[in-house]
Order: C-alpha cells, then structure tokens, then sequence
C-alpha cells in the first residue's frame, strides 16, 4: 500500500487541500483494494481558509511517505516557513516521490527542488516564480510538468489533473479513468511529458457532433478523412470544420490525431501488443508514422511512455516493504 502525505500549515489554499484528500484520502469502493495509506502531517493546528485541522501527524513523518503532496500556498508574497521547507526537502532525499498543486511550487522551490527542473504554476504567478528563483524553467503553458520524483501542476483543475496522473502512474489507466468519471471530470488530460493539452471528449448532448465523435471513435482503426466525417455527419467539409472549432476548440483533423493517440496510450499501458499493432489498431498505418506522431505530441517515444507507465502501475513492494495496490 503506498503511503501518501498531504503536508499542511497555516496559509494553505483550501481548494487544492480539499481535492488531493478526495483524490488519495476517500477509499472509493469498488477500485484498487487496498487504496492509498493517507494522512495529514502539520505543526498542530492549522488554519486554513476559515477552516482548522488537526493533522494527525508532525512534518517530520514526511520522509516516511512514498508521495507528499504539497497543497496551494495562498500568501507567495511572503516565504513558506522553514520547518515546511525542510520538511518538504528532507521526504525527497529520503526517496519520497514530491508533488505540489498550484502555487505549492513555491514550497517545493523554497526547499530546493525545482534547481535545474522544468516546473509551472498558476498561470498568474509564473512569472513570480521565475524572477524569484532563476534556475527553475518555469513553463507557463502546461497543466502539470512530471519529473519523475517531482511533480508541479497549474492551478485549480489542473491540480485534479496532476492527482489523476499519480493516480494513473500507481494504478493504470483503467483505475483513474473510472475514478475520474465518479468526481466528474475529464479522465486523462496530458500536461507533463509535453507542452500539449489533450483535447477531451465533449460531453454527450445536444451538439451538432453528437452522432458523428461516437461512430468515428469505434472506428480509430480505419484511415478516416475529413470527407469521410463530413459524409457520415451530412453536411460540407467547410461546415464540419466550423462546428469542430465550436464543440472541441480544434479541427477535425487534429482532434481525430488526438484520438488515435489517447487510443495510443491505452493500449501501450494495458496490453502487449506491439508497436506495429498498435499502428494499425489506431489507424497510423505503420510503426513509423505512430512513433513520429507519438513522440511529437507525447514528448517521448511509444517505448519509452509503455515502460514508464507499465512499471509505475505493476505490483511491487513499496518503501516499507508491503505490497503496492
């Protein structure tokens, strides 16, 4: 079972607090049995938002968790106090996996962290960020930068975003798809590997697509066209392509690139097969193609993302020495 530990002081951002403990803390029923060992480590009491906590246990049980996350740290004119930082430093030296949501990255470059690593924010304080600690890439433009033992996310929903992508590492794709549709939100949006959003699927409804997406996502596999759509859907290329800008903000072409990738990424986390099946199973044609579109919108190529996530989400002791979920 892996333990994850939320640190917490005064000064805490109560939204991005909230949502790792439904995320790490809730036990959903019906998911990956045994789920996360979860807890909140503090200085005591602390006041957040309008709320008090009572954590149950001190900072210094940081370095005994596999993942800390740092929450929201709502006054980044002023610094994150020293017990947190060394804290926050102390669980990364001793192997813990580090994460902060929105401006927690603060924490996490406070204590040293982000020194030499590509890492984002808030869209509002990137720039703080950057002035203040000058050898931190700071990228604006992502949802979440993962770098392996440490992790940063934008603020807000990109914070959910970053907790389902742990959640996708430890437990696979299938797990945090399921718990994603029981919080209601979007089940996989890329945001670390690459300077690239997914487009997600619209919500079904009352849409000029809504027939169309599902008949072309059953059909991945074949060599569709934008006439091919256009056909199915009755109506000119030119009129398709507004209607695409309207329900998914893209064109046609590039949401259908998007989907034989997420398709992609699925089958390289849930099955063996290889890379030319998967080439055919997504409509890329060949192994060639596939890699060269996966590598340019992932970040890395089909090998490398199926060892990553494959091995993060196989069973195998954790740091106590009990067996991972």
């Amino acid at each position: 079972m892996t333990a994850v530990a939320l640190a917490v002081t005064d000064g805490m951002l109560h939204f991005e607090l909230s949502l790792a403990c439904e995320v790490f803390g809730a036990e959903p029923t019906g998911l990956a049995d045994p789920w996360y060992r979860f807890s909140l480590c503090g200085p005591g009491t602390v006041r957040v938002g309008r709320f008090r906590l009572e954590p149950e246990h001190g900072l210094d049980r940081l370095p005994l968790a596999d993942t800390v996350i740092v929450p929201g740290w709502a006054d980044i004119d002023r610094d994150p106090p020293a017990e947190l930082i060394d804290a926050v430093r102390a669980a990364h030296e001793a192997g813990a996996r580090v994460a902060s949501l929105c401006t927690g990255a603060f924490v996490l470059a406070a204590a040293g962290l982000l020194d030499g690593r590509r890492a984002t924010t808030h869209w509002a304080h990137t720039r703080e960020l950057a002035e203040r600690y000058p050898h931190v890439t700071v990228d604006p433009d992502v949802l979440y930068v993962d770098n392996g033992s440490v992790l940063t996310s934008a603020g807000k929903a990109a914070a959910m975003d970053l907790c389902l992508h742990l959640v996708r590492a430890d437990h696979g794709s299938s797990i945090a798809n399921t718990l994603a549709r029981r919080l209601v939100v979007p089940p996989h949006r890329d945001g670390g590997q690459a300077q690239f959003v997914t487009t997600p699927l619209p919500e079904p409804g009352n849409h000029p697509l809504a027939a169309l997406i599902p008949w072309v996502v059953q059909r991945l596999d074949q060599a569709l066209t934008v006439e091919d759509l256009a056909r199915q859907a009755r109506m000119s290329s030119r009129h398709l392509g507004r209607h695409f800008r309207s329900v998914t903000g893209t064109t046609p072409l590039q949401w259908l690139l998007t989907q034989r990738i997420r398709r992609a990424q699925e089958l390289l986390e849930t099955t063996d097969d290889t890379v030319d099946t998967i080439a055919a199973a997504t409509g890329m044609g060949s192994a060639t193609t596939l890699r060269r579109h996966f590598n340019r919108t992932v970040g890395v190529p089909p090998d490398t993302y199926r060892r990553t996530f494959r091995s993060q989400a196989r069973t195998g002791p954790d740091r106590s020495g009990q067996p991972r979920a």
